[in-house]
């Protein structure tokens, strides 16, 4: 189990890493936009975290002779989304560490130009950014930065080991082929 979970979450980890760090600077000069980050961040991690379902997948069919526990493919899915999720935060950090400006700066700013589109009160928007700078000063610990990174994308690598574990529990579920 231990080496399909480190290739698998190496594979993951990765993608979501190398997509990072390919996307950032693109942020940075304006290429990419903050609305559609969320989108294209998240689909990243959904596409990236396909790699559970796989590897759960072989760990059935190839050690278990195509038979596991709800339990044992999700232990194997969440082991992968741990690995996954490491090499992210790492690489967020790494990201981070190379990019020109103040990344929570960049982004309280765009959030501020958002609301005030959108018809935002001044109250509204003093209160926004006070929040914004008070969560930017918190966001310079690098344990809470790296906690912060790790919730990111821990909650898509659990909901696709929960699903991946549900649907392969059964044996007849895409079966091992037969020789």
């Amino acid at each position: 189990m231990k080496k399909i979970v480190l290739i698998y979450g190496f594979i993951a980890g990765v993608i979501v890493g190398a997509m990072m760090m390919i996307t950032m600077p693109l942020y940075e000069n304006g290429t990419l936009k903050f609305d559609n980050g969320e989108w294209l961040g998240y689909t990243t991690m959904v596409i990236a975290l396909s790699m559970i379902f796989f590897g759960v997948k072989s760990y059935r069919d190839n050690h278990l002779s195509g038979t596991i526990t709800f339990g044992n493919a999700l232990k194997v899915g969440l082991l992968i989304t741990l690995i996954a999720a490491l090499i992210y935060a790492f690489s967020w950090e790494i990201t981070r560490l190379n990019m020109k400006g103040d990344f929570m700066a960049l982004y309280g700013e765009k959030q501020i130009e958002k609301m005030k589109a959108g018809g935002a009160t001044e109250a509204a928007l003093i209160d926004a950014k006070k929040k914004m700078d008070d969560f930017a000063i918190m966001y310079k610990n690098p344990f809470i930065r790296f906690g912060f990174t790790l919730m990111e994308i821990s909650p898509v690598g659990i909901l696709i080991s929960l699903l991946s574990a549900a649907l392969l529990r059964r044996k007849n579920f895409l079966p091992a082929e037969s020789n």
